[in-house]
């Protein structure tokens, strides 16, 4: 019995890093998100944290809905309790998950239309920080290539460049076959020759932004959770080393 609990409890964490925070496109696993994972039978109860207690309600109500669908979805699981510790909305946001409200039956007059074109941008958002890590790496190792020109089959194979690039465009629904541009703009479309250097520059500004925040926010977490450290992943910079994680101490009163 205790293998079979190990294992479920193993595919539930799998299944957990899946779910993306959306603003930082990272999974919520590797951000040291996951405070706990408990299974009791075919019970699962999984709590969450987040590095401040007012993060935004609409980026913490995805990120919980999220993985309470991913847990649900393990086979295996009956009765599901997803809960978000420590935020100033934590029992709206646990009350609303418990009793299948959804996200404007939860915040009511509060709530936006949809989350959906939230959750859009922020998918191109990703894919623009990927598309710029991808060239880069292959900038690296050839100075010389034509940006504009580049497909995807001329990307180098990578876990953290390549492969995060192709399933981005997946979940855009952009094309993923060796033919297909690799510097496009929003709508997939490839950019004029002469605006190649002037799109790549965004998006590596795009970039600097996701990586920035996702490393302040672990630093935050680290400073509010001490020990949680212990469960994040940092990104890893395109050679495949992970940055060291800096604890902010200075900001230590922002996170109670």
């Amino acid at each position: 019995m205790t293998a079979v609990l190990h294992d479920l409890e193993s595919e539930v964490r799998a299944a957990l890093g899946t779910v993306v925070d959306p603003e930082l496109d990272e999974p919520i696993t590797d951000l040291g998100f996951v405070r706990s994972v408990a299974v009791a039978g075919d019970a699962v109860e999984v709590h969450l944290r987040l590095p401040t207690s007012f993060c935004a309600p609409n980026f913490a109500w995805l990120m919980a809905s999220d993985a309470h669908d991913a847990v649900t979805a393990v086979p295996g699981v009956g009765c599901v309790v997803v809960e978000l510790d420590d935020h100033h909305d934590s029992d709206l946001v646990n009350a609303g998950l418990a009793a299948g409200l959804g996200y404007r039956g939860t915040f009511g007059s509060e709530a936006e239309e949809s989350l959906d074109e939230l959750r859009a941008t922020f998918l191109r958002k990703g894919h623009t920080a990927a598309m710029e890590r991808a060239v880069t790496a292959l900038l690296r190792s050839d100075p010389a290539a034509d940006v504009a020109a580049l497909t995807l089959g001329d990307l180098p194979p990578g876990e953290h460049t390549t492969d995060a690039l192709l399933r981005r465009r997946a979940a855009l629904g952009l094309p993923t076959d060796a033919a297909a541009p690799v510097l496009v703009l929003d709508d997939g479309t490839r950019p004029d020759p002469a605006q190649a250097p002037m799109v790549l520059r965004r998006a590596r500004s795009v970039r600097i932004s996701v990586d920035g925040n996702a490393h302040f926010c672990r630093g935050l977490l680290t400073t509010r959770y001490p020990g949680s450290e212990a469960d994040q992943v940092p990104r890893p910079d395109d050679d495949g080393r992970a940055r060291p994680v800096l604890p902010l101490t200075v900001l230590k009163e922002m996170t109670r």
